[in-house]
């Protein structure tokens, strides 16, 4: 079975970096502004003077912002979990016809697409030393790849 190395990962989170971007951003942006216009109570407001417009307290800012992050990671994980368990592919794994696999060859399910989310976000906050690790495992596999027993490869899996 044929892996896939460091620096073509690197160009498919590159690729699948931008896209999500896209998403996060737009999603956020929806939320700022339903959060600030509709749903922020006069409470989270602070009073307008003659000058300004109103603006969102402490409070209000913190509470959107909370809004914000959880988003993001929400729409993080929906995007790989859905691309993940519908074909196996992200669009930047499709761009090089690559597959996301379990150690049967079939497509990951919900729950693992899940845990392999939480994974890579633990190899993110170890300064990326999970990512790097490709270079330094003889299957070039990350520490979400070995934790949750995936793995990248180039060909196409058997059916679900």
């Amino acid at each position: 079975m044929r892996t896939v190395g460091f620096f073509k990962r690197l160009l498919i989170m590159i690729y699948d970096g931008l896209l999500l971007f896209s998403l996060v951003f737009l999603s956020s942006a929806l939320i700022a502004a339903l959060f600030k216009f509709v749903l922020a109570p006069d409470a989270l407001m602070q009073i307008a003077t003659a000058d300004t417009a109103p603006t969102l307290n402490a409070t209000g800012k913190l509470i959107g912002s909370l809004l914000v992050a959880i988003n993001a990671v929400a729409v993080s994980v929906f995007y790989f979990g859905w691309f993940w368990t519908h074909g196996g592919q992200t669009p930047g794994m499709k761009a090089w016809s690559l597959y996301l696999i379990k150690p049967d060859g079939k497509f990951v399910d919900w729950p693992l697409a899940i845990k392999r989310c939480v994974f890579a976000a633990l190899s993110w906050a170890a300064l990326g030393l999970g990512f790097t690790w490709i270079l330094l495992n003889r299957r070039q596999r990350a520490w979400h790849d070995i934790l949750s027993n995936t793995q990248i490869v180039h060909h196409k899996p058997n059916s679900n």
